[in-house]
């Protein structure tokens, strides 16, 4: 609660979808008359990742500057932080901040909001950590499209054949949405690219999808699900399902079914983990480290602190007794709650449950191809796709974000891809020394 006149003091810790529209949510109240709030959030840089573009950022039908939504800008009215949150004192109702240069700065709050998200799990597989791409990360996804250039460019300098079929072979282990949707569209990329590479002409690029369940994101229903696969199946992807990798060492992979694929490329896209800040946040943890909270996203025992997104374990109303899967679409709704609750604790009003249920799904596999499933109407190809690309043109924050992202997918129809390798892209050489 606010003491005397100052504002209220509220501190959000995270970026990302849930951090984000939170503060947009707070600023927002604010303007209509609110009550007077201080809002400052703390992210590890100054922009939001809008995870679903990863893919065609991967791809090349997307800048990656349009992948990433400004954090100033869209909050007009928050104080944005660029650095770590170090050290919570739940006492003292403190969190502890660093900047990149070493500034540390004490932040007093009347409110906080976890919100960290999560990053990428690896298991315990030999070689997995040092050979594996990930792809949670903008810069994950560029430097995946950059590699699969610079495979075809080794491919075609090589005159070994066995050199050559590992470098245009592709392994992404994980049949979830993010695997999917950057396997469709860097298959996409390969298959344009390697028209330019004349010597290429009779190898063939093989793409594998490596699942350890049965069905690839099956969130969708089997039909759509068997769609998917009919259509991977259709453009020469293989897929092992029910299957995972044991090795990962020598430029290959081995499958627990015994065989070994030589790769050039192996892309790991499955499971995240609660991000480290959880921890030192010390709030009321489950196993897999996501804070407990209520239906109102508080926080158990802990009043004024509030939790969601990827870093909390929210009560999923369409799925008694389990969490609300981690994805962008539950995450937003979570922050519109986070942002009502928290101003109904200050104005001392009763908090809002979080009800909201999946109203629908897309996953895109490729230039005009996708799957969705919206208020139980299922779709594929054309119209799917057109559904999937309307749907996050509308969510993605800010209107000039809206203009670029919508120019890049008209250029991308009417022209070739770019495919120009920037390896080097943000890494400059260093100045020569005079001698």
């Amino acid at each position: 609660m606010s003491t005397g006149a100052r504002p209220t003091r509220v501190v959000i810790v995270g970026g990302g979808f849930g951090g984000f529209f939170t503060a947009l949510g707070l600023e927002r109240a604010t303007r209509r008359g609110g009550p007077e709030i201080d809002v400052t959030l703390i992210h590890d840089s100054n922009a939001m990742v809008y995870t679903p573009f990863l893919p065609q950022a991967a791809g090349g039908t997307l800048e990656p500057r349009h992948v990433v939504v400004p954090l100033r800008g869209p909050l007009r009215r928050t104080r944005v932080l660029v650095g770590q949150a170090t050290a919570h004192d739940p006492e003292t109702r403190t969190i502890r901040y660093a900047s990149d240069a070493g500034d540390l700065r004490t932040l007093p709050y009347d409110h906080l909001v976890a919100a960290p998200g999560s990053i990428s799990r690896t298991l315990p597989v030999p070689g997995l950590a040092e050979s594996a791409i990930g792809f949670k990360t903008v810069a994950e996804a560029i430097f995946l499209r950059n590699h699969a250039l610079s495979q075809l460019e080794l491919a075609q300098a090589t005159e070994d054949p066995e050199e050559r079929a590992a470098r245009l072979t592709f392994v992404y282990v994980g049949g979830g949405y993010a695997g999917v949707e950057a396997l469709a569209e860097v298959e996409d990329l390969v298959r344009d690219a390697k028209r330019l590479h004349p010597a290429l002409e009779g190898d063939q690029a093989r793409f594998i999808l490596v699942e350890a369940t049965e069905n690839i994101f099956p969130e969708v229903g089997q039909r759509l699900s068997s769609y998917a696969m009919r259509e991977l199946d259709r453009r020469g992807i293989e897929m092992r399902l029910g299957t995972t990798i044991t090795d990962a060492t020598d430029g290959g992979v081995t499958l627990s079914s015994g065989e070994r694929i030589a790769c050039g490329t192996l892309v790991w896209t499955t499971g995240v983990r609660t991000h480290p800040t959880m921890t030192m946040l010390g709030l009321p943890a489950d196993s897999r480290g996501r804070a407990r909270v209520d239906a109102t996203l508080a926080v158990e025992g802990r009043p004024g602190v509030w939790a969601l997104g990827d870093s909390a374990a929210v009560p999923d109303p369409a799925r008694p007794g389990l969490p609300c899967p981690p994805t962008s679409q539950h995450a937003m709704r979570q922050a519109r709650v986070a942002a009502r609750n928290v101003l109904a604790a200050i104005e001392g009003r009763e908090p809002t449950r979080f009800t909201y249920r999946t109203l629908g799904m897309f996953v895109e596999l490729g230039r005009g191809k996708a799957v969705a499933s919206v208020f139980g109407l299922q779709f594929r190809g054309l119209p799917a796709w057109f559904l999937a690309r309307t749907y996050h043109l509308s969510q993605v924050p800010g209107l000039a974000r809206k203009g670029r992202v919508a120019i890049d997918w008209a250029v991308s129809l009417l022209f070739r891809r770019d495919f120009a390798e920037l390896g080097s892209l943000g890494h400059p050489p260093r100045l020569d020394t005079p001698d």
